[in-house]
């Protein structure tokens, strides 16, 4: 697959991406956006790039100036009924479905895309070459990152505001001292490890 990337000749293009396979805890979160070209927001970028503060203002910013946007998710529950990939495929059809203004193209992070009801692209490293799709990865970066604040302050001791539910050594100490709560993904390996650990235990 090429990573040259064409953009289509359509007026209406709305950008997907995801934000959390990786963690252990947690809703896989993804968001589409459609921005206004006559209203270009400066400064987008892969929301990995960018620090938590410039994130939030971005973030604001695009609910302020976008044409459309939009947020999808799966909970734990569907990931460990579908598989992550599954899962965030659902999330992303979820956040097209959710924009009040049908897009004319789909350009999906990635190297893969999920049905939609118009045509859509994926391409590699998007949230680096496509505007909308910074700006769908900076809308579910920040929504996902502040589940994880939310989740911290019910449950301080798991340190979720700090890992953001991604495997650390600490997180992993964490879930096996304390251990699996409702919000884990059941099927990851490490989850899964701790709970036969438990059931072995009880047995």
């Amino acid at each position: 697959m090429s990573d040259e990337f064409v953009r289509p000749n359509v007026a209406i293009i709305a950008g997907v991406d995801e934000v959390g396979r990786g963690p252990l805890v947690g809703a896989v979160v993804t968001a589409a956006v459609i921005l206004d070209p006559k209203n270009p927001i400066a400064g987008l970028a892969d929301s990995k790039k960018l620090s938590d503060k410039k994130r939030a203002l971005l973030a604001q910013q695009i609910r302020d100036n976008a044409l459309a946007f939009s947020l999808g998710r799966a909970e734990p529950e569907e990931v460990d009924q579908l598989n992550i990939l599954q899962a965030t495929m659902v999330a992303m059809q979820r956040a097209v479905a959710g924009l009040a203004i049908q897009p004319q193209h789909v350009l999906v992070d990635g190297n893969r895309c999920p049905q939609f009801a118009v045509p859509a692209t994926s391409v590699v490293k998007g949230d680096s070459k496509v505007a909308e799709i910074s700006a769908a990865s900076i809308l579910a970066k920040v929504a996902r990152d502040e589940e994880m604040i939310a989740l911290d302050k019910r449950y301080p001791q798991y340190g979720f505001a700090s890992h953001k539910g991604y495997p650390t050594k600490a997180h992993l100490e964490a879930l096996s001292i304390h251990g699996v709560l409702d919000c884990y993904r059941k099927s990851f390996k490490p989850v899964a490890n701790i709970l036969a650990q438990m059931q072995q235990e009880r047995s």
